[in-house]
């Protein structure tokens, strides 16, 4: 009679790997592919945030990979802005960029300063005792002044190219909503 194969007393509690372990591994400096139809010059439509339904034009992806938009901020009041791709809706709408200069506008840190372009300064703090929890209400981040200069500079390139089209500046103005029946991913920007 052959014999019997007997059971194991012991069991692993998980199996052992197989082959070569399977790794991800992510390269340091990949940002996100840039969507086909985004594209400098592109009107977006902004879909969350604080300028939700906004018409923005979009002028160079970042090293981050986020994009850098602005409304002009004269006619709708959207400034230089860092967006997600994810959170616009691309339109078939372009305006001629090329004359726009955006080369000092970056969002990686400084290595002297460890600061950005985005970064708000914040004023500086007077040790007063009592004082001090009255004036702290004043105390806010502002922008710097190089931020104001190059949110002017530019503002003046795009909004002499959006002159050039008829009803462009009203189209920049005016907000997106949807009504009731209206369905986004049925429509053609």
């Amino acid at each position: 009679m052959p014999k019997q194969k007997v059971a194991p007393k012991w069991y692993p509690t998980e199996d052992p790997p197989k082959g070569k372990a399977l790794t991800k591994t992510l390269k340091k400096d990949a940002k996100p592919k840039l969507r086909g139809s985004i594209t400098p010059g592109t009107v977006l439509i902004l879909l969350a945030g604080r300028f939700k339904g906004k018409r923005v034009v979009f002028l160079k992806q970042l090293e981050s990979g986020l994009l850098l938009v602005t409304g002009p901020f004269k006619v709708n009041g959207v400034p230089l802005r860092r967006v997600n791709q994810a959170y616009v809706i691309a339109t078939s709408t372009k305006i001629d960029v090329t004359d726009v200069d955006t080369s000092g506008i970056s969002d990686v840190p400084d290595k002297k300063t460890k600061r950005h372009f985005f970064s708000k300064v914040v004023p500086e703090t007077k040790e007063e005792g009592e004082g001090e929890f009255v004036s702290q209400e004043a105390k806010k981040p502002g922008l710097t002044e190089e931020r104001k200069a190059m949110q002017a500079k530019v503002d003046a390139a795009v909004i002499t190219a959006v002159e050039k089209t008829s009803m462009m500046k009203d189209y920049l103005k005016s907000r997106f909503s949807l009504e009731k029946g209206q369905y986004p991913h049925l429509m053609k920007f």
